[in-house]
């Protein structure tokens, strides 16, 4: 990687592996826009820009309208896009000065290079390298903005922020506050977004971009199973192996906004952060106000070597160091076999029955703690309700541990129900007004993150218990979204600010308990996979991807996750039949099949297991120990799309190539089926394989070329398993 600046031409050149990233400060001190794409040289490309249309303009202040050349700052592609002085384009801030003034020019004021990558203060973002820092200044009333850019030499994406800085004598009011802006030279790209509900996270919807704004977002306070903070731009004849992919995915967990607009100058601008609906920020003289982190992702290889440089960053430059590339905890969890009826006896029985089977940890879900015994009430209670678990956690806990397995307990931290001690106790630390009542969601209300004293308690009640038993495994979940956004805590003009400062209270938990337990494996849950964002992330390295367990549901959430989060990422489990949120049966070798493309688990009444079923179960976790380090490392080719076929298909290769596993399904049977060849990828060309059926081996050019003809079973929801080995 190389970040370089022409003092001559004044540009700026920020290359990273197989990409370059080129602005420039023009004449006029406006930081312009040129380049995001493939690798490309220092050549001095300002001769190739254009202003499109140039009538109806308004002009840079101070500047004449028989100025030769651009004259506008609606004409330039933009780095950072501000209000009122002629651009009329999406702003990527606004701000208002004590004395009612909106006014706002950001130009370039010096640069520096810093050789490695600071952090955000109170924000998970990319760990990194050289980084360049340009400082952006309002010659007027001094306003300033910092931005952010860092490139990796081994994934093709650059990381971006903006910090706002109030050096003017008043305080300044801050009604927008996004992380970026760049530009891209045509305006007839599609757009790519994942949306979804409960149960049915991230679909892929695929659009032609409009003239005007395309906006994804989320006004929850939360990332949202509505709409990820993801966004690929992709040219319209962009495939899954060719064309160009932009990729847009904002580490953050509150409310967001992503914008592409088309223009009528023929070019797009892409600029999003922090969703400035209900946001408004005080920022009194001498302080800043620090942006979530962007990360930009470009590949000519289509959306799927768009997705694999997103999973490469994310791997090596977001996900904790202490789990990237490590074996995973494979769970036995209660909940779909007890729900809240359990006792120690039936949790015994759970565990016992999966004994020597590979299964590593036993996980106890909702209903250990307080009055609960429904999700109506005990949420804030956390201490033991041993009229359920008599002799407490560690009864079970020493069970679990005498048959060589590990504990895993649930929380939901962030949540109080209203019969609970802790409610009864402080009714002022759940988000709401003292005048009117509050919205249920799941039958709860929600903590007051925002302040320290609420997260002060959460911290030292989950923590407590913690410490006091051998707990190695944490599932925290997330069931509900904000509603009333009012902190008793908080002054009158601040209240705008309660989104925001909930993601600032929930990265402070994280810190406060996650990193401060650094022996447990936490795993993050939001009603299934409704907080699945890259702020997350950074705290729990795999996440419930969805309260959806039937494998067929499955192939369309895990495939459109993985356009922008890697395999490894996704907790995925082995659930009972009939389907309790579908009630499809679909046999337990399909189940484990789609279940073992991710980080791995069970999630059934094992208590009533036949010895068939111990051995099937025995066998799936051998088989998924053998093929670990490729769902949790390798690259991923998605062969097949279930959303356009009556087939899925995903390959996982290893780095170096050596191995590799192609996971093939077909939903629905019929009879006198057509030839069904599954697509071979990501093999090398010149190397010899084995494959899975196959008594000869094969040239990596062959496969690829020719493909596998599937023999499935007769039935639905059918898979066939594909194991590649390198023979030397």
């Amino acid at each position: 990687m190389s970040i370089t600046f022409n003092t001559e031409s004044k540009i700026f050149y920020l290359d990273g592996k197989n990409i370059t990233y080129a602005f420039f400060i023009n004449e006029y001190g406006y930081a312009e826009h040129l380049y995001f794409g493939k690798q490309i040289g220092h050549d001095d490309i300002r001769s190739m820009r254009s202003s499109g249309a140039g009538s109806f303009i308004a002009t840079i202040p101070g500047i004449d309208l028989n100025t030769k050349g651009i004259k506008s700052y609606q004409h330039f592609p933009s780095e950072l896009s501000f209000f009122g002085t002629g651009d009329y384009r999406e702003p990527a801030v606004m701000l208002t000065h004590s004395n009612g003034d909106r006014l706002v020019e950001l130009l370039y004021d010096s640069y520096e290079i810093l050789s490695e990558k600071p952090a955000i203060g109170g924000i998970p973002s990319m760990r990194g390298g050289e980084t360049l820092v340009v400082h952006l200044k309002d010659k007027i009333n001094g306003f300033a903005c910092d931005l952010y850019y860092t490139v990796y030499d081994d994934c093709s994406v650059l990381a971006r922020r903006a910090v706002y800085k109030n050096f003017t004598d008043n305080t300044v009011m801050l009604d927008r506050a996004y992380s970026f802006s760049f530009s891209l030279p045509r305006n007839d790209y599609d757009v790519i977004s994942l949306y979804g509900a409960w149960a049915k996270e991230r679909h892929v919807e695929r659009a032609p971009m409009r003239h005007g704004v395309t906006s994804i977002d989320s006004k929850r306070t939360t990332s949202s199973a509505t709409l990820n903070p993801f966004m690929a731009i992709v040219d319209n004849t962009t495939t899954e192996e060719f064309g160009n992919a932009y990729g847009i995915s904002l580490i953050y967990s509150s409310s967001y906004v992503l914008k592409a607009e088309g223009t009528s100058g023929g070019r797009t601008l892409v600029t999003g952060g922090i969703n400035d609906f209900d946001f408004r920020w005080k920022l009194c003289k001498g302080e800043m106000f620090e942006t979530p982190e962007v990360i930009l992702a470009y590949s000519c290889d289509g959306l799927g070597g768009m997705s694999r440089e997103l999973h490469d960053a994310m791997r090596n430059y977001l996900i904790n160091p202490r789990y990237v590339g490590k074996s995973r905890p494979i769970v036995i969890n209660n909940w779909e076999a007890t729900y809240f009826n359990f006792d120690n006896d039936k949790l015994k029985a759970i565990a016992k029955a999966v004994e020597g089977t590979g299964i590593d940890t036993f996980v106890l879900d909702d209903g250990w703690f307080g009055k609960r015994d429904s999700d109506k009430s005990g949420l804030g209670d956390w201490f033991v309700n041993e009229g359920k678990l008599q002799g407490g956690l560690k009864e079970i806990i020493s069970y679990v541990n005498s048959l060589g397995m590990k504990f895993g307990l649930w929380f939901e931290p962030e949540m109080v129900s209203e019969d609970s001690e802790l409610f009864r106790a402080h009714p002022d630390y759940a988000i709401g007004t003292s005048d009117r009542p509050r919205c249920y969601g799941r039958n709860q209300y929600m903590l007051d993150l925002t302040r320290e004293d609420v997260r002060d308690h959460i911290v030292d009640a989950v923590n407590k218990v913690l410490r006091e038993n051998n707990i190695q495994y944490v599932k925290w979940d997330y069931n509900r979204n904000v509603t009333e956004s009012y902190s008793l805590g908080r002054e009158s003009d601040r209240q705008a600010e309660f989104s925001h400062r909930y993601a600032l209270g929930v990265y402070d938990l994280c810190e406060r308990i996650v990193n401060s337990n650094p022996d447990i494996f936490f795993e993050g849950c939001s009603g299934g996979g409704a907080r699945f964002d890259p702020a997350m992330l950074y705290y729990f390295p795999q996440i419930w991807t969805s309260d959806d367990t039937d494998a067929e549901e499955r192939t369309f959430i895990q495939y459109g996750t993985s356009l922008a989060y890697p395999l490894s990422t996704m907790s995925c489990h082995v659930s009972i039949v009939p389907n309790h949120q579908t009630g499809r049966i679909t046999s337990i070798e399909t189940r484990a099949d789609i279940a073992h493309l991710g980080a791995t688990g069970y999630e059934l009444d094992t208590s009533d297991y036949s010895d068939e079923d111990k051995e099937a179960t025995c066998k799936q976790v051998e088989e998924y120990k053998q093929i670990e380090t490729l769902i949790l490392n390798g690259d991923l080719y998605r062969t097949e799309d279930p959303h356009t076929s009556n087939f899925f298909g995903f390959m996982v290769v290893s780095k170096d190539k050596s191995e590799a596993i192609l996971t093939a399904y077909r939903r629905m049977g019929s009879v006198n089926n057509e030839v069904k060849y599954f697509k071979v990828s990501g093999l090398d060309e010149s190397k010899t394989y084995s494959v899975t059926g196959y008594d000869a081996t094969f040239k990596g050019s062959t496969l690829m070329n020719v493909g596998l003809p599937a023999a499935f079973k007769k039935g639905d929801f059918m898979t066939l398993r594909y194991l590649f080995k390198e023979v030397l």
